[in-house]
């Protein structure tokens, strides 16, 4: 009976060795994919990093051309309210040529006042086309 106890020692002793074995390979195995896995996000890691300070410049860029935008348009709104009130020149001009003609009754006067439209019409043509 003891042969018996002797074996089945030995046979829990190698069968704990062989568990053993196998629980220190799959540590080995767990301990290497670990590795790997750190590896893995040190390189994420500095990806982002070059990420973020990319993304830190394509801001900055924008920023600055959303300042440059908001300043052209600043200095076109001036541009166009001078366009607006050479315009508004221009139909005062008119206005006062028209009523200049409607006040003249003689015939030397209209002729006058027609020869003032004519010259007027033209330096207003050659005003308007001068940006052509």
């Amino acid at each position: 009976m003891y042969a018996a106890i002797a074996i089945a020692v030995i046979i829990v002793a190698v069968a704990f060795a062989i568990l053993v074995g196998y629980l220190a390979m799959t540590l080995k195995a767990t301990q290497r994919t670990l590795n790997n896995v750190a590896d893995t996000l040190e390189g994420v890691e500095k990806q982002v990093e070059g990420i973020t300070t990319e993304t830190t410049l394509l801001l900055q860029k924008t920023n600055d051309l959303a300042e440059d935008v908001n300043y052209k348009v600043t200095k076109l709104n001036s541009v166009f309210e001078g366009i607006e009130d050479i315009g508004d020149s221009f139909n005062n001009l008119t206005g006062s040529i028209k009523q200049l003609s409607s006040s003249l009754t003689d015939d030397e006067e209209v002729g006058k006042a027609k020869e003032a439209v004519k010259w007027g019409s033209a330096i207003l043509n050659i005003w308007q086309n001068r940006d052509k």
